[in-house]
């Protein structure tokens, strides 16, 4: 397995939890003021328990790499601005989940920082729409999906490179990584899903037709070929005589190997 594989391998494997988490976020779509608050106030919640986590499992040799591309200061500083000048405020999401995405090893680190890295790009074509529907702006608001500016692409090029390079060829790395890849990705679906949209409710089901043993048929429907009804006995309380129950046949008689629909 090439070292251009295992990117490949995170691209396919990642590719469902990408569709539900943009299915959740909907940041192509015009959005109020309230919504973006609320998604920044997740991420913010999201990037403060998982940059430190990153940071202190990386090597030292990789520390000032990662210490130089850090964007939750970005979120932060959104979240204040909406909420000093916005006016805007949004209850953050419960974030224990974020514990549990595994980042024992290099493979895995990487395998999570494939994730947010990844964003990155398509972050920076949500930041003139915020502008225009929501009129925000680096510095007011949108400094997180501004980014690094021109600079964004250059960086997740340089990310590409690392991560290739560091989990090489290895099988193993490659599994961990794409393992902790869709694990930060559920852990997003997770804080997020109170903004899903409503689902429709399902069809109402069709009716289910009743139907009835050949043997019932045989036995009460007295024998003939056009019976319209069967007469089934029941007992009856207090020890009276057994009553019957008439059920109308709506369907033709079937053959002895089948069952009879019953109106």
């Amino acid at each position: 397995m090439s070292s251009e594989n295992a990117l490949t391998e995170l691209r396919l494997t990642t590719r469902a939890e990408h569709d539900r988490i943009e299915s959740i976020l909907r940041l192509a779509e015009p959005m109020s003021l309230a919504r973006y608050a609320a998604i920044m106030v997740g991420l913010d919640t999201f990037l403060r328990a998982w940059e430190p986590r990153v940071h202190a499992a990386l090597p030292e040799r990789l520390q000032p790499w990662f210490r130089a591309r850090r964007r939750g200061g970005f979120a932060s500083a959104d979240v204040e601005w909406l909420r000093a000048v916005g006016g805007v405020t949004a209850p953050p999401p419960a974030a224990a989940a974020i514990a549990s995405i595994p980042l024992g090893e290099l493979a895995e680190v990487l395998g999570s920082l494939y994730v947010i890295e990844g964003a990155a790009p398509d972050g920076r074509a949500v930041a003139p729409r915020l502008k225009s529907t929501l009129g925000l702006a680096q510095g007011r608001g949108a400094s997180y999906f501004h980014g690094f500016g021109g600079e964004t692409g250059v960086m997740w090029n340089g990310f590409r490179v690392l991560a290739a390079l560091e989990i090489g060829e290895s099988s193993r790395s490659t599994v961990r990584a794409c393992h902790s890849a869709r694990r930060t990705l559920g852990v997003l679906i997770e804080l997020f899903a109170p903004l899903a949209p409503s689902l429709p409710p399902p069809p109402p089901a069709p009716p289910v037709a009743q139907v009835i043993a050949p043997a019932l048929l045989i036995a009460f429907g007295g024998g003939s070929d056009d019976a319209t009804h069967l007469d089934l006995p029941v007992d009856a309380p207090d020890g009276d005589d057994a009553t019957l129950i008439e059920l109308p046949l709506a369907a033709e008689r079937a053959g002895d190997d089948t069952l009879v629909d019953l109106g």
